[in-house]
């Protein structure tokens, strides 16, 4: 990868300026608008001033309903709230909204981007425009409009999983419009990002865009662990503004990352419910050895054509491939046993953790298809706004065994030397394939507004699930539904009940966890029917404030009723276990006045193992692992003069177990955030961002308490951008 970075580095420049200078050259009525099916919605202030609101309807396809008169949580993060708070990552968004926990791997369970909605997994319920993208991997921000957390079971819409919701990355796209952005940003550990986001309508109908990202650099706080990632995003549209539409897109993600698990933290030696206290600094890792490279490559063909107003037909053809190759260093206390004497048992100055391999070389293809016909028509006095469709897809498992690595050792626990020059060898097995999933999906929405104050939005999916992993093959098919009221006692507010199920087939996360789950986990193929899920949720939903602010607030409660459990009599995996998540959660986004963003959310959860039973070991009435009970953000910006913005906000998230049995704990942190920008022309602007002001340790997830993931110490970054338009 060295040898190409630099090349890369050149095109981003070379790409730019050639889209750069072929917009010089457009007419003025290159300019136009898309067609769009949703209603006219009269805008009073200022176009940044809602740059914070939802906005009217979500780009999730199967939606048939704006977010007002949607019955169920929706929770929108913009790409100006992005930019504004500095976010580069999916993991970066995720860690600042409420109701949402980070989760780890460690190896059997592959490195990436791991989100707990609502108290239960999503990994693999993560989609791109509305298509599922299957493998864990770290998602990048530079090529999004918005990421829309979709809150409760959401099999309806998705298909398989989706328990405590689903996760939507809604991506930039060509439009009849000519700019050039180009963003260059500076901090401290050496940080440094680039992006460019360029479009051009070279016809009446026709438009390109490219979107570009190169970032490097340390992670603050983190002794000498880095960042190395690029990204590049072309697409280009056909027929805008015309009946029948064509879109080609491409993505291409690498990240060359130095991975951290953070520091050893459960030793059965030690009754000590929190992590250790050590530097924050330490790098229990390998600097010499360890290395990850993942890679996404993502091509999507869209084919829309209207034959009418009321009727669209749409089809979404989506081909990707990923790797996840990787030596990580796993530090923990598995050289301390219960009989260990001192040092482990007091965990003094000489007290030492133990460093292991973990190799992997997974990749994964999948090819999906998606057609829906979206329409509107009239029934008596009854308005339906309809969505059917179908889905087809295939996700392919690839692996090479890997071995050579450096092998075990030991290391003081206060004082670690991560600089070691290592002698190893890697050798790697034949690629084989570990097994596949195949799904076909059949589904029908429909919203039905009987008048102006009441309508119902109901939803049906019928999906034929198989997965095969060569000892086992198994295949479900199961339907799941929603139903929701809507009562709206004025034009900008509604009120909802709504009831939604979900489906976890035995296998649906093939390949993407490991054994340290427990028997709960999704990723082993089982001989046994899916787990299933019920959940209501109540709530309203109000645009105030000229409809410049969106308030929402919703209870809840989500019972999974077959979860996966050891039989006491047998000793075999049933499903006998049961858990719940009740919880309250409120949000506020938009502006208070035209110079005044805000954007806030508060979550409590009561996640709750009625029945759950891994091997010999009982956990029933203990709490869910890995989530917080209580978490809050709030976010506000304030243009002080014409140019002049300032902005800050704080993120609290509260304690969470690490383990089924409640004994080790990851410590609630409170983390404040500021930003200032100035335009110092109408193209040209200055932003500076410091996150975790205070420089506090704050641990973002654990692997079942074996070692905690560290985050990010204070950071911050001076960016420039020029926009031309």
């Amino acid at each position: 990868m060295e040898c190409f970075q630099p090349a890369f580095g050149r095109s981003m420049l070379v790409g730019a300026a050639l889209l750069g200078g072929s917009m010089g050259m457009l007419p003025a009525h290159a300019q136009s608008e898309s067609v769009t099916s949703l209603p006219e919605v009269e805008v009073t202030a200022a176009e940044d001033a809602q740059a914070y609101q939802a906005p009217v309807s979500a780009s999730n396809p199967k939606f048939t309903a704006s977010l007002l008169d949607t019955p169920r949580s929706v929770t929108v993060i913009g790409q100006e709230l992005m930019r504004d708070r500095g976010t580069t990552s999916l993991q970066d968004v995720l860690r600042t909204t409420p109701g949402i926990t980070l989760g780890s791997g460690e190896g059997g369970t592959p490195a990436g981007d791991r989100p707990f909605v609502r108290g239960y997994e999503a990994s693999t319920d993560i989609f791109i425009d509305g298509v599922r993208d299957y493998a864990r991997g770290s998602h990048e921000t530079f090529n999004l409009e918005a990421v829309e957390v979709i809150k409760g079971p959401s099999s309806a819409y998705t298909g398989r999983g989706g328990t405590g919701g689903s996760i939507n990355l809604s991506s930039k796209a060509p439009r009849l419009d000519r700019f050039l952005e180009v963003s260059a940003g500076a901090g401290n550990a050496s940080q440094w990002r680039a992006t460019a986001d360029a479009n051009v309508a070279f016809s009446e109908t026709g438009a390109a865009r490219l979107n570009l990202m190169k970032m490097g650099g340390e992670v603050p706080g983190r002794g000498g662990v880095t960042v190395d990632r690029w990204g590049i995003a072309p697409s280009v549209a056909f027929g805008l503004g015309t009946p029948t539409r064509v879109t080609l897109s491409y993505v291409h993600i690498e990240n060359d990352d130095m991975p951290d698990l953070g520091i050893p933290f459960s030793n059965a030696a030690n009754e000590r419910r929190v992590p250790p206290d050590v530097d924050r600094e330490n790098f229990y890792g390998r600097l010499n050895a360890d290395f990850r490279e993942n890679t996404m490559k993502t091509g999507t063909i869209k084919l829309e054509h209207d034959f009418s107003e009321s009727l669209r037909l749409s089809n979404v053809t989506r081909h990707a491939k990923t790797l996840n190759h990787y030596l990580m260093t796993r530090p923990t206390f598995d050289n301390c046993t219960a009989a260990s004497g001192e040092p482990c048992a007091s965990e003094g100055p000489t007290v030492q953790f133990r460093r292991d391999d973990r190799l992997r070389w997974r990749s994964t293809r999948s090819l999906v298809n998606q057609t829906d016909l979206h329409g509107k028509l009239t029934t008596g006095s009854f308005k339906h706004t309809f969505l059917a469709g179908l889905e087809f897809s295939k996700e392919d498992v690839y692996s090479k065994s890997m071995s050579g690595g450096p092998g075990r050792s030991l290391d003081s626990l206060y004082n670690p030397d991560p600089h070691g020059v290592y002698s190893y060898n890697l050798i790697y097995g034949d690629k084989v394939r570990d097994g596949y999933i195949k799904t076909r999906s059949l589904y029908f929405f429909d919203t039905v507004e009987f008048d102006e104050r009441f309508s119902v939005n109901a939803g049906l999916r019928r999906e034929s699930f198989e997965v095969n992993n060569y000892s086992i093959r198994r295949k479900d098919d199961f339907w799941n539904y929603q139903l929701g009221v809507v009562y709206k006692p004025a034009e900008n507010g509604s009120v909802y009940l709504s009831y939604a199920t979900s489906s976890n087939p035995a296998g649906e996360n093939l390949g993407q966890g490991g054994g340290a789950d427990g028997v709960g986990g999704a990723a082993t193929v089982r001989d046994m029917k899916p787990e299933r899920s019920r959940s209501w949720e109540l709530g309203t939903k109000w645009e105030v404030l000229e409809q410049r602010l969106s308030l929402t607030a919703a209870v809840f409660e989500t019972e999974k009723t077959d979860a996966r459990s050891t039989d006491p009599l047998t000793g075999e995996v049933s499903l006998g276990g049961s858990n719940s998540v009740r919880g309250l959660e409120l949000g506020a986004s938009g502006s208070i006045t035209p110079r005044w963003q805000i954007w806030a959310g508060y979550s409590y959860l009561d996640p709750k193992i009625k029945t759950y039973r891994s091997g010999t070991s009982v956990y029933d009435g203990n709490q869910i692992k890995f989530i917080a009970k209580q978490s809050a953000s709030l976010w506000t910006t304030y243009e002080i003069l014409p140019g002049l913005s300032l902005g800050g906000g704080a993120t609290y998230l509260g304690d969470r177990y690490a383990n089924d049995d409640n004994t080790l704990v990851l410590p609630s942190y409170t983390r404040y955030d500021v930003m200032a920008r100035y335009a110092v022309s109408k193209d040209f602007s200055l932003q500076f961002n410091v996150n975790n002001l205070t420089n506090d340790e704050m641990f973002d997830a654990s692997h079942v308490g074996i070692f905690a993931n560290v985050a990010p110490g204070r950071s911050y970054m001076l960016t420039a951008t020029y926009r031309f338009q």
